[in-house]
């Protein structure tokens, strides 16, 4: 027999981080009978928008909940809620087809690492979600086979007599056949069902999607707030908490990868750092050789690396101007930028971060990886030296 599925984290308002104003526009939403259909809720990433969706799933199913409006976590639905093993709950979110299967693939053959995801914290970011599935370099995406699935579980009544919820996570990821089967959905949903959308980027979301939602707008989380719940959640004294906030952006999945020195991040440093070194040395064949580790990395990676390149950059232009509120470093970023800014300045910032662009570009239209590292390697070289 298999183990009973993982509660989850946080899955109640007031274990959300911040997003305090947001928290009482849903509440009064419950409390008047008012709640839409259909809720969007857009914004940056990492300012818990995923967080705040599973809160109002768990409050919307809870049997019966507490007066100041949050779900009571007691009761039997919130007990499966809280395992996402309720029988009215339904998870969406963007997955990749396994190599021989027929149809596409769809998120409940990805339940069992979606829970243990959401188990270990639902402050997460779409690379981490590709690495937990197993998977760098392939394209993720919400499919029309995942539309005619849930179309197919909304048929029946609720199993509980309440509400059905659906929590969609990174809606912009549905591709045009799966927006235009669910439409129809969205538009007249079946009595009793709540669509709960969320999304980095709405501007990507078709039109049509966009007008059958109610949208609330999740601002980006203040270093105070980042900076508190690190100290509660991970045990950071406040000096330290209070760095990893500032240079976190709003963003507590950012503040939590510095946290736990997440892998990547410690590599895509090193690599940067050697990557501007070679070009300052021009060692033309120890270019060659660092693409070529490079190369051997998956899509989403290289396309991760070259967007933490672009941060960099800018990091250290800004820092040549002495005002280290502006800046957004972790310590170890901000040492090497004692050095290395000065070779950041406006003769050249706009040309180096136009070449890490192309290169995404690039790699995204699957050119040769090797080809475009190297390519770009040797246009930093003149770069650099301005």
């Amino acid at each position: 027999s298999q183990p009973p599925p993982q509660t989850l984290n946080r899955m109640r308002f007031s274990d959300v981080i911040g997003q305090d104003e947001v928290k009482r526009q849903l509440q009064r939403l419950l409390s008047e009978g008012r709640m839409p259909h259909a809720l969007l809720l857009a914004g940056p990433e990492g300012c818990g928008k995923l967080p705040l969706a599973l809160a109002l799933a768990q409050r919307l199913l809870c049997s019966n909940p507490t007066p100041e409006g949050d779900s009571c976590n007691e009761c039997k639905s919130c007990r499966m809620a809280a395992k996402l093993a309720h029988p009215d709950l339904h998870m969406v979110f963007p997955v990749f087809k396994p190599s021989g299967q027929s149809a596409g693939a769809v998120s409940d053959q990805f339940l069992k690492q979606w829970r243990e995801q959401l188990a270990e914290t639902p402050y997460f970011d779409r690379n981490t979600w590709l690495q937990r599935i197993g998977v760098e370099n392939q394209q993720s995406l919400i499919n029309v086979s995942e539309a005619k699935n849930l179309l197919n579980k909304l048929v029946s009544v609720s199993s509980q007599g309440g509400y059905r919820v659906v929590v969609m996570w990174l809606a912009e990821q549905m591709n045009t056949e799966a927006a235009n089967k669910l439409l129809k959905m969205l538009e007249e949903p079946p009595a009793g069902t709540v669509f709960i959308l969320t999304a980095n980027h709405p501007e990507q979301m078709l039109g049509t999607i966009l007008s059958r939602t109610q949208r609330i707008d999740c601002k980006p989380l203040t270093d105070e707030q980042i900076a508190c719940a690190l100290q509660q959640h991970c045990g950071l004294q406040p000096d330290d908490a209070q760095a990893v906030a500032h240079a976190a952006e709003g963003s507590y999945i950012k503040a939590l990868q510095q946290v736990n020195m997440h892998a990547d991040t410690a590599q895509f440093f090193d690599l940067f750092v050697l990557l501007m070194r070679l070009c300052y040395m021009r060692k033309v064949k120890e270019l060659y050789q660092w693409a070529d580790q490079l190369a051997q990395w998956g899509r989403e990676k290289q396309k991760a690396f070259l967007a933490y390149c672009q941060r960099m950059v800018r990091e250290n232009f800004v820092y040549n101007f002495h005002r280290p509120e502006l800046n957004y470093m972790n310590r170890t970023e901000a040492d090497f930028a004692v050095r290395f800014a000065r070779f950041i300045n406006e003769r050249n910032v706009i040309g180096i971060t136009d070449e890490l662009s192309l290169a995404q570009r690039d790699i995204e239209a699957n050119v040769n990886p090797r080809m475009v590292f190297f390519d770009m390697a040797l246009k930093l070289i003149v770069l650099l030296l301005q």
